[in-house]
């Protein structure tokens, strides 16, 4: 398990206190949404009220820095969120949270928990390794709008994940592409925990290790690996 990850220079001095965690696995089983994975998103939408206790959750502390930071690299925060308060505002509201598949509502459940951008790429549909840049502006982002396939660009200067193909996800965490969106037939996936200080490290690792717990439980035999959360600069 040798995926490559790395953070650039520019993205660690437009947010020094940035932190990630990847989960690496493989031998995964995916599948329709099932009652064991909603009744773990109904948890997690109870830790979240708790967690909040009252307040709405761009008041978080940790959201605040995200909004911070998104409107550093010229992002409207109230308009496109990062990915952690969109799920936090819909496990709050009366329709509750999307049950997508099973691999997606784990990770989707322990984002809302714990309160945390967290991602799932389908590492068979990567090309290469993963980059968190600024982007130029004229990289491809592929998305579909309308039942079709459409090319975006990102603004120059937007924090993007990219691969050697294109952009994987745009404004840091805010809409992936469905290039490598974790499908039923997924086997091996790579799993991002993001966060900012004043989030500390312990918490966004014992948030990656409920993770990884909850991959292992869902997928038996499956190979995992949690990374340090250390990221590397490339």
């Amino acid at each position: 398990m040798t995926f490559s990850l790395s953070v650039s220079d520019e993205v660690h001095a437009l947010a020094p206190g940035f932190t990630h965690v990847a989960i690496e696995a493989h031998g995964l089983v995916n599948g329709p949404s099932t009652d064991a994975g909603s009744a773990l998103l109904d948890d997690a939408a109870r830790r979240l009220a708790a967690r909040l206790d009252g307040r709405a959750p761009h008041e978080d502390p940790h959201m605040a820095a995200w909004r911070e930071v998104y409107t550093a690299f010229g992002s409207k925060p109230s308009r496109t969120r990062n990915s952690a308060e969109a799920l936090a505002k819909r496990a709050l509201a009366d329709g509750g949270l999307p049950r997508i598949n099973l691999l997606v509502d784990l990770y989707n459940a322990i984002s809302v928990a714990h309160l945390i951008p967290v991602g799932g790429e389908d590492l068979d549909r990567i090309e290469g390794g993963m980059r968190l840049v600024r982007a130029s502006g004229d990289e491809d982002f592929v998305t579909v709008s309308g039942g079709e396939e459409i090319v975006e660009h990102p603004d120059a200067g937007e924090v993007v994940w990219c691969d050697e193909r294109g952009v994987t996800c745009r404004r840091w965490n805010w809409r992936q592409g469905p290039r490598t969106r974790l499908t039923e037939e997924t086997v091996s996936g790579i799993f991002l925990l993001e966060s900012l200080a004043p989030m500390p490290v312990p918490e966004v690792e014992t948030a990656a290790a409920e993770l990884a717990e909850l991959l292992e439980k869902f997928s038996p035999g499956a190979r995992i690996e949690v990374r340090e959360a250390d990221p590397v600069r490339g």
